[in-house]
């Protein structure tokens, strides 16, 4: 008996939480595998716990157990066609104003490989139905089509900080006074100049999206669906914001209701290190630096002149350098330096001889040093990379070297400062605690507000009042006019009424006179 009471019981939880087995559409289509990685994770584990999914990207995963329902559908992408990929070290990534018009460019050429896929044009043809739609909120915004062509609640996945990309979609307050741009290198605590930058480049940026970026976006939607309505209608349709941060490695912004904060939620380590790797670390009782410049970079690429005064600096330590090098050889690889094409990063970040991370200040790097308590080396080359290093620097845990400043006598000093000052280590533990110390788990607490979305019909009462507002009504345009329209009107009348105040006094004098 006490069974089918306990079945019944189950049978009920099941059915109250209205979101077993949900279909789940993922769409990251943007060329970068730590954005990949981002949304990737959190789908993977969607479907480890029972919902459907599939996932549109220029990736594949290959790797999850047969018994869970994973779909890919994979975008066929120029870097499928020729495996050229650009060399960002030779680039000129600094400007951010050339940095807003390359990705402009690259998010119409994205959306564009997207919608003229043959899978996705066959999953869009297919009729199905999903219940929620997670996309990467990255230069791709005429993919908030898919929410609405398949009848789902609209979720977008912020892989950084809540920025000017996404604050307007959803409402959320984000004065330039305060709120840093995404590609500049500025924290909270601005000075004047760096506040007047920030408001330029805020003013730029809206600017572009609005008369250029979102008209092209546009044109992607209404060329694949000619009876479409405005990309408009599709944007500020959001039932939910997942954003990457956490106030233990990002500064504290505002936050509408609609964006939670689940920065770490990637952070999944095996706890295990392939054996070679394993008793190089053991035995390295001197310490361990460990090198990596993410999957975007590859460290053979670095010019010559920079690769070479690394390596006489490496050559010049005691401890051993574990360095993530995408060939075969190293010319004048030093005796303490191990190289490999691949290295299980989080694993090595947990090991208790690590010393320091030599990082590009990557965000997904820098979240995994903050969970393991490791202090950064940043060489920051583009996009959010400086302001990620810029925000490590200021908390205590970082010295950020902005790549295109390298110097070798800096980064000697800076390694010789951090392996023998220990307040480094002490502020990255301190983080550490900071990130930890939270009341769920970031992936349980993403996971729950896509349920909870989904459980409650898109959560319209999350959303703020702002959205309703055009743009002049919240910036309250329409006041300051119907005020200065007062001003004007009183200034106007009083004027008269002086005006005829002179002039009686004025027929006055005359008739005494006369």
């Amino acid at each position: 008996m006490s069974l089918w009471v306990f079945l019944f019981v189950i049978g009920l939880v099941l059915c109250n939480s209205g979101v077993e087995n949900a279909k789940i559409l993922g769409v990251f289509p943007f060329l970068s595998k730590s954005h990949y990685a981002m949304g990737n994770t959190l789908l993977k584990e969607m479907a480890r716990r029972g919902h459907e999914v599939t996932m549109i990207a220029a990736f594949e995963e290959k790797g999850l157990p047969s018994n869970v329902s994973y779909r890919n559908i994979k975008i066929v992408t120029q870097l499928d066609k020729n495996d050229k990929r650009p060399n960002f070290f030779k680039e000129d990534m600094t400007n951010p104003y050339s940095m807003t018009l390359f990705l402009n460019s690259a998010g119409t050429m994205m959306t564009n490989q997207v919608f003229n896929s043959p899978a996705v044009k066959k999953l869009l043809e297919s009729g199905e139905k999903f219940d929620a739609v997670i996309m990467d909120q990255f230069v791709d915004d005429s993919c908030a089509y898919f929410a609405h062509h398949f009848s789902a609640n609209h979720i977008l996945l912020s892989t950084t900080f809540a920025n000017s990309w996404v604050n307007p979609l959803v409402g959320n307050p984000a004065p330039p006074s305060v709120n840093a741009e995404l590609l500049l290198e500025f924290s909270s605590s601005m000075t004047f100049w760096e506040r007047l930058r920030n408001t330029l480049f805020y003013l730029f940026g809206e600017l572009n999206r609005q008369l250029y970026f979102f008209p092209k976006q546009n044109e992607v939607i209404k060329k694949n669906f000619p009876n479409a309505r405005p990309l408009y209608d599709y944007l500020y349709n959001v039932s939910l914001v997942l954003v990457n941060a956490h106030e233990s490695f990002n500064d504290p912004l505002a936050l509408v209701p609609v964006m939670k904060n689940v920065g770490g939620m990637h952070v999944s380590p095996s706890g295990k290190l392939p054996s070679d790797l394993q008793k190089f670390m053991d035995v390295a009782k001197e310490g361990i630096v460990y090198f990596s410049m993410g999957s975007n970079l590859r460290s053979k690429d670095l010019p010559d002149e920079i690769k070479e005064s690394i390596l006489r600096v490496f050559a010049k330590l005691k401890v051993k350098i574990l360095w993530k090098w995408e060939d075969e050889t190293l010319p004048g690889q030093p005796a303490n330096v191990k190289l490999s094409k691949w290295l299980p990063q989080q694993e090595i970040l947990a090991h208790p001889n690590l010393k320091l991370f030599i990082t590009h200040g990557g965000l997904l790097s820098t979240i995994e040093a903050v969970h393991y308590g490791v202090p950064l080396i940043a060489l920051p080359v583009y996009g959010d990379q400086k302001l990620n290093a810029a925000t490590a620097q200021q908390k205590g845990y970082a010295i950020n070297i902005p790549f295109a400043e390298f110097e070798e006598a800096r980064f000697e000093m800076a390694l010789k400062e951090m392996l023998r000052n220990p307040k480094y280590k002490q502020n990255a533990e301190q983080r550490s605690k900071l990130f930890h110390d939270r009341p769920m788990k970031p992936m349980d607490e993403a996971i729950y507000w896509v349920e909870y979305v989904i459980r409650h019909h898109g959560a319209q009462h999350l959303r703020v009042a702002a959205l309703k507002l055009s743009w002049y009504q919240y910036i309250l345009l329409d006041v300051v006019g119907f005020f200065l329209a007062v001003v004007i009107a009183v200034l106007y009348i009083s004027k008269m009424i002086f005006g005829k105040l002179c002039c009686r006094k004025s027929k006055t004098v005359k008739s005494k006179t006369h």
